[in-house]
């Protein structure tokens, strides 16, 4: 090999490395400053709740503030687009859901790439839902609730369009043979205000949420959206049961924008999967309703969103909602 051709490598080789090293350091400093920790909803639904307490096990493990700010709107388009164009350097992060999966089919057009534009962080949970109506309502089971959408009009509430609240209840009408029209909202608690006020018929909700209310009286829990029984629910039903072959869990999990550099979403894996694991978090989620996660690296979670993108896909083209505007 010539000089000049060893002087051209090293002089693209040296900025590269260079890069590299700068990175590691950048990593082994992060997080330097306050970290934003975006929720696609309004305060006080499960999503949110979750990331105020990953928020704060994170401030705790890594010695830097992470700021829960609230971005709702669109189902959680508007906040992940946020996230999709800010900054890749590991001080905007977000607390994301299974609509990352669910929009990429749900919407005709999306102001990002949920693959491209997206970087997964880690796993934290997996959540199922669970249908409730007001406590004055006479539907005491969900045979009840068909046999009412078929004699009126009835209206359920969501955390906002292509939210799990949504894809649920529309899957449910379609396989139940029933109508009902959509109210969407900018979170779960507004929703459920709602429906204790009267203003909607029925919706299906996390557990966070909705059980303080169930336990108190102010809503009543028809079914669970998995084939196993909540422990914190013993008595309520699988919708199942009512209707053969229903069987849907979301999940909650960390992103942020693609191009943060490997080595601080590694580090930022590495504390959630750890935070996930000990116990007093693990009791405080199933308290919540959330299965614990904590599992899975970066690249792995990649290959998960393209997976779920495509399981997702099938399900909204199942409810009929695929293609909105």
């Amino acid at each position: 090999m010539s000089l000049l051709s060893r002087r051209t490598l090293l002089t693209i080789a040296l900025p590269a490395m260079a890069g590299s090293v700068a990175r590691a350091e950048d990593a082994e400093d992060y997080p330097s400053h306050p970290v934003s920790f975006i929720v696609p909803f309004a305060p006080g639904g499960g999503t949110d709740i979750l990331a105020r307490l990953l928020g704060q096990k994170l401030e705790t493990r890594l010695g830097k503030s992470f700021v829960v700010e609230n971005r709702p709107g669109s189902g959680t388009v508007i906040a992940t687009n946020f996230i999709a164009k800010s900054p890749p350097d590991g001080y905007t992060i977000m607390m994301s859901v299974s609509s990352l999966a669910i929009d990429a089919t749900l919407y005709k057009k999306l102001p990002y790439d949920p693959v491209k534009d997206i970087a997964m962080v880690a796993l934290v949970a997996t959540v199922p839902f669970v249908l409730v109506v007001n406590t004055s309502s006479p539907v005491q089971s969900v045979d009840d609730l068909i046999k009412l959408a078929k004699t009126r009009p009835l209206s359920y509430g969501s955390g906002g369009i292509g939210a799990f609240h949504h894809l649920a209840a529309a899957l449910f009408t379609g396989m139940a043979g029933i109508k009902a029209t959509h109210v969407p909202y900018h979170g779960t608690a507004p929703a459920l205000t709602d429906l204790m006020g009267g203003y909607i018929q029925f919706m299906f909700s996390d557990l966070g949420p909705a059980l303080p209310l169930i336990t108190a009286g102010k809503l009543r829990a028809l079914a669970v959206t998995t084939k196993q029984q909540f422990p914190s629910l013993p008595d309520v039903p699988p919708l199942a049961d009512a209707v053969p072959g229903f069987d849907l869990a979301a999940w909650q999990g960390v992103i942020a924008p693609s191009g943060t550099p490997q080595p601080i979403l590694i580090k930022l894996n590495d504390a959630i999967n750890t935070i996930v694991g000990m116990e007093d978090l693990r009791s405080r989620l199933k308290d919540l309703g959330m299965n614990p996660v904590g599992r899975g690296s970066p690249a792995e979670l990649q290959l998960f969103l393209e997976s779920e993108i495509a399981r997702w896909g099938k399900v909204v083209d199942a409810a009929g909602i695929a293609g909105t505007e």
